[in-house]
C-alpha cells in the first residue's frame, strides 16, 4: 500500500466524523481582542487567565532578560544551561509555595507537559509503586503514569468512595493518588482536602496538577492549596507558568528530598535543554503581580465575570455545569453541532473553538468557553447573548 495514500485514508475518516482540527494564525499579542487570520475577533479561548501575556511590565522583564542573560541557555540545566535566573526563579516559587509544602523547594521545566512526565516517571520508578489515577486527568498526566513503567489503577471523577477501596487493597510500598485540581474541560474542582486525607491515612503522595489554578485560586494567588488551605508533606504540586502567569514553562514544588530525587532520575529533565534565562526573569515579575495588589484586583475581577456568566446564560438543550472557575463548558453533545455552533459564533467575530473526542468522551462535544481577566463585563455579555440566541436555532 501506498504510504501517503495510508494517511490520506486516515485524514479523510478523521474528516468524516467531524474529528478535523485546525490552526488558526494570530497576528496581534494574547489578548481578548486580537487579530486571526487577518479578522478582528474577541476570543474567549485562552488560558491567560489574569491578562498577564502582553502586560507592560512582564514585557519589559522578558527584553530586560535578553539583555541580561541572552537569547537561549545553551545546555541542559544539568550541563551548563542553569542560569542565576533560573535559579531565582525555582527560590521564589519555592518561598511562595512555602505555607503549603513543608521544607518546599521548587523545579521549574520548559512545558507543564514535561514536569508532570518527570515527577511521575521518577517517583513511580520505586520497586512495585503502584498510581491511582483520576479519570478525567489530563494527558500529560496519563502519559507520565503510562511511562513511569508502575501498575496503574483508574478511579472514577470524584469518586473517594472508590478511591479509598483501591488504596485500601494495595499492598505497594509506593503509592500515587494523581489528580488535576481545575479539570481543564469540565472547570470543575477536585476534592482535595479529602483526597489528601485519604493519601494521609494510606501513606500515599497526593500529586496535584494545578496547570488552571495557580495565579487564580487563592487569596494570593497560590492555586489549589491556598484555595483549600492545605499543607502536607505527602503533597508534590506542579504549576504552569504558561497560563495565568502569562509567559512559559512549568514547575513543580515538594519536598526538597522529592525534588531532588526528580532531578536525579527524570530523563524528561535531565535530557532536555534548559529553558531560555529571559523567560525566568519575565515570570519573576509576573510573580510579583500575581501575588501583589494587582493580582488579588485581576483575581476579583475574574471571579465578577464567572459569575455573570452563570447567572445570565439562558439555556435550554445544551448544558452549561457552572464551575466557579475561568472554564466555562457548553456541553452540546454532537461533534457536528458543536463545530456549527463554533462557526456561527465566529461569523458574530467570536471566537470559541469546539472541543471533541478524545479530548472529551463521545457524545459530550463542547464549546470551552475561558474567561480572563482582561474581558470586560460588555465583553461577556455579548458573548450570553450570542450563545442565547444560537441555541435556540
Amino acid at each position: 500500500m501506498n504510504l501517503i495514500a495510508h494517511l490520506e485514508g486516515q485524514l479523510r475518516e478523521l474528516d468524516e466524523r467531524s474529528l478535523t482540527r485546525r490552526r488558526r494564525v494570530a497576528g496581534t499579542p494574547c489578548a481578548p481582542r486580537l487579530v486571526v487570520d487577518g479578522r478582528p475577533l474577541l476570543a474567549f479561548c485562552s488560558n491567560d487567565y489574569l491578562g498577564l501575556a502582553a502586560h507592560p511590565a512582564l514585557v519589559a522583564a522578558l527584553a530586560e532578560g535578553a539583555q541580561l542573560y541572552g537569547a537561549g541557555s545553551g545546555g541542559s540545566h544539568l550541563i551548563s544551561g542553569h542560569s542565576r535566573a533560573h535559579e531565582l526563579l525555582e527560590e521564589r516559587l519555592a518561598e511562595f509555595l512555602s505555607p503549603h509544602l513543608d521544607n518546599a523547594r521548587a523545579l521549574t521545566f520548559s512545558t507543564g507537559y514535561m514536569a508532570n512526565l518527570a515527577m511521575l516517571t521518577a517517583l513511580g520508578l520505586d520497586s512495585g509503586a503502584e498510581i491511582f489515577s483520576e479519570q478525567l486527568n489530563h494527558a500529560s498526566l496519563i502519559d507520565g503514569a503510562r511511562l513511569a513503567r508502575a501498575r496503574v489503577h483508574l478511579y472514577p471523577h470524584a469518586d473517594l468512595a472508590a478511591l479509598e477501596a483501591l488504596l485500601v487493597a494495595s499492598s505497594a510500598q509506593s503509592k500515587l493518588v494523581v489528580t488535576d485540581s481545575v479539570f481543564s474541560m469540565d472547570g470543575d474542582i477536585a476534592p482535595l482536602p479529602q483526597l489528601l486525607a485519604l493519601c494521609e491515612r494510606h501513606g500515599a503522595w497526593l500529586i496535584v496538577d494545578d496547570a488552571h489554578g495557580f495565579g487564580t485560586l487563592g487569596a494570593n494567588g497560590r492555586g489549589a492549596l491556598e484555595h483549600f488551605n492545605l499543607r502536607s508533606p505527602n503533597l508534590v504540586y506542579m504549576g504552569t507558568l504558561g497560563k495565568a502567569a502569562g509567559v512559559a514553562g512549568a514547575f513543580v514544588a515538594a519536598h526538597a528530598s522529592v525534588i531532588e530525587l526528580i532531578i536525579q532520575r527524570a530523563r524528561p529533565y535531565i535530557y532536555t535543554t534548559a529553558a531560555p534565562p529571559a523567560l525566568a526573569h519575565a515570570l519573576l515579575a509576573s510573580l510579583d503581580i500575581i501575588g501583589g495588589a494587582e493580582g488579588a484586583a485581576r483575581r476579583a475581577h475574574l471571579g465578577a465575570l464567572i459569575e455573570q456568566f452563570g447567572q445570565d446564560l439562558r439555556l435550554d438543550r445544551w448544558q452549561h455545569p457552572a464551575p466557579c472557575t475561568a472554564i466555562q463548558p457548553i456541553i452540546i453533545g454532537a461533534n457536528d453541532e458543536a463545530l456549527r455552533v463554533s462557526a456561527g459564533l465566529y461569523r458574530q467575530g467570536l471566537w470559541v473553538p469546539a472541543i471533541r473526542p478524545p479530548t472529551v468522551a463521545p457524545g459530550t462535544a463542547r464549546l470551552r468557553v475561558t474567561l480572563c481577566a482582561a474581558h470586560t463585563h460588555e465583553d461577556v455579555a455579548q458573548l450570553i447573548a450570542a450563545l442565547n440566541l444560537l441555541e435556540r436555532m
